[in-house]
């Protein structure tokens, strides 16, 4: 398979992509239940980085304490959940694929449920006990999911690791709904939380987290983008050009299980981001994967954002769950998508 040329693509979509993102980033601090005009927005947020005195009253305290770290959680979660998308996509040759596809997604969100429903925490971390149990969850769906492949089928093809993912997934759910049954009092916070928000759980150090685990597994995913190209024409010509096959599938599933694991601890089950994002972005930076992948961070940021300022303001001053907004916008977007792509075919 022969991807176009992309020398020059850099030069004119990155600085646009990142002009957007920065103005889209600004216009979901300002919009809200309460105003605030861009120019004391970038005052407050200027002075808070060069570390002077804040303003003093109600703006400077909605911004830095409520809409900044919330605007840099759903950008870094948007953006970590369409790489993963691009990612999945690309190594299983299914345009279906996302992090649910492997059962990750599922088994992260049974490891918070669990700690949510066992109350389990760290003192003085807040959310540390989800995320934790989040993270090690999905880790253990993976190398679970990874085992029983394996032992179907020897050279972990894709369609083993799909059949196998699906299966885990639906088993997961039945889990969840069981612990969700004998939950008791703690029920209301847990339903809420498998809808997906990030209206609690937003700070400056889970975005921090968030960065960290974006700059390391997205670095990885990035750096095999190479090597993804080379699953588009089939694993066997991967193969046959040189690519260590079963080591880049590893290592691609095990830094999506791990970004994944700790983006649902902090957001919850966000739905449709990593399916939809990488088909929009794919209409626009086509299939090479060294500039569809890059792209796809930016796609999501801005799409969960926007997703996100619609969820905290179509129904003012109720907010709606994220993930519901992202699970209706998403399937109206795929079906417009794939209905065109249905009328491009011959």
């Amino acid at each position: 398979m022969k991807f176009r040329d992309s020398s020059r693509f850099p030069l004119v979509f990155y600085p646009a992509a990142t002009g957007v993102l920065l103005a889209v980033m600004v216009l979901c601090v300002c919009v809200g239940s309460v105003a605030v005009d861009p120019g004391t927005t970038f005052r407050v947020i200027g002075r808070a980085i060069a570390g002077r005195e804040q303003l003093a009253g109600t703006h400077a305290s909605i911004i830095l304490n409520a809409r900044l770290p919330r605007v840099l959680c759903v950008a870094l979660t948007g953006a970590s959940l369409a790489l993963c998308g691009a990612a999945m996509q690309g190594l299983l040759r299914n345009p279906l694929a996302d992090g649910s596809t492997l059962g990750v997604s599922s088994g992260a969100s049974l490891g918070a449920v669990t700690a949510l429903a066992l109350g389990i925490t760290l003192p003085g971390i807040p959310y540390a006990g989800t995320m934790i149990m989040a993270m090690a969850f999905a880790f253990g769906s993976l190398l679970l999911i990874l085992g029983m492949a394996y032992a179907l089928d020897r050279s972990l093809s894709t369609h083993s690791i799909i059949l196998i993912g699906v299966i885990f997934s639906m088993f997961v759910s039945s889990l969840m709904n069981l612990i969700i049954s004998f939950s008791g009092d703690r029920i209301r916070s847990i339903t809420f939380w498998t809808l997906g928000s990030l209206q609690w759980s937003a700070s400056y150090l889970n975005a921090l987290i968030l960065a960290v685990a974006l700059a390391v597994c997205g670095g990885v995913i990035l750096s095999l983008a190479t090597e993804l190209n080379a699953f588009a024409v089939g694993e066997e010509n991967a193969r046959h050009v040189g690519v260590p096959v079963r080591r880049v599938k590893l290592t691609v599933l095990i830094a999506v299980s791990v970004l994944i694991g700790v983006c649902v601890s902090i957001g919850g089950s966000i739905a449709f981001v990593g399916l939809v994002t990488p088909h929009m972005v794919r209409m626009i930076a086509g299939p090479n994967h060294r500039r569809l992948l890059p792209a796809s961070i930016f796609g999501g940021a801005v799409f969960l954002l926007l997703t996100d300022l619609i969820a905290r303001t179509i129904l003012n001053p109720i907010e709606l769950s994220l993930g519901v907004v992202t699970s209706l916008v998403g399937a109206v977007v795929f079906v417009v998508i794939f209905y065109r792509s249905g009328r491009k075919k011959p």
